[in-house]
């Protein structure tokens, strides 16, 4: 549809702490909306909106008629340390509806870098990267128009990292993706929404380093001066 997720002057707090202030957006269709910004400044208050779990103190968010969401969650309770690999993501279908066709299961699982007896490894005995797997094909069993990642790249090593960027680009849906590593955000992200602090959030049109440059002379404009030495060197490094 042409309706996908839209905030209209949301305003939203805790006691006397505002972290959402006003803020308005339309997140178009096809789009990948990256959002940064230090911890603690609203971001996951922000995607529990979209999911119904918290309600705006002033303003309305509107979720279009057809959009269906499914949520990676950043504390990852999901999934069952005494179960394998294999159970975790399954949850005991043997096919997996894939599009327009159907997988066998372990054929699905393997997709996601399980081969062999990884699949039936505990999945108490996996590293952070493998567990960030687990729920990412599991999360992906789901059909949906739109996805909320929230921190997805946490432990994830550089060639799952690689497929995950790949898939974004190739995805026909719409995305939500809250993160700190703005390499992979400049990789996938089409709009970037910006949590700067004291309620001030930016929504731009364009990839992380094209609002980075837009930031810089904003605050050149506003007579703000430089920003902090860290946050002038903390360029992309990655290739």
């Amino acid at each position: 549809g042409d309706k996908v997720i839209s905030f209209d002057d949301v305003t939203k707090g805790y006691g006397e702490r505002v972290l959402l202030k006003k803020l308005s957006f339309d997140l178009p269709p096809g789009a990948i909306l990256g959002v940064v910004g230090p911890n603690g400044m609203g971001k996951t208050t922000m995607l529990r909106m979209i999911l119904g779990q918290e309600k705006p103190d002033s303003g309305s968010v509107t979720i279009g008629a057809t959009v269906k969401l499914t949520y990676l969650d950043q504390s990852r309770l999901i999934l069952d340390d005494s179960k394998s690999v294999y159970d975790n993501i399954t949850e005991g279908n043997q096919v997996i509806p894939f599009g327009n066709i159907t997988l066998h299961a372990r054929a699905y699982v393997a997709r996601f870098q399980f081969k062999g007896e990884d699949q039936q490894k505990l999945l108490g005995e996996c590293s952070g990267g493998m567990r960030n797997r687990v729920l990412l094909a599991r999360m992906l069993r789901n059909p949906a128009n739109v996805i909320l990642l929230d921190e997805p790249t946490n432990d994830l090593d550089l060639d799952t990292l690689r497929v995950l960027e790949e898939a974004l680009q190739e995805y026909v849906g719409s995305a939500i993706v809250v993160s700190h590593d703005r390499y992979f955000l400049n990789r996938v992200a089409t709009h970037i929404l910006a949590f700067e602090g004291e309620a001030e959030i930016n929504f731009h049109h364009g990839d992380y380093e094209s609002y980075s440059e837009w930031r810089k002379q904003d605050r050149e404009k506003r007579g703000l001066g430089p920003q902090s030495r860290a946050g002038r060197y903390r360029k992309l490094l990655r290739s």
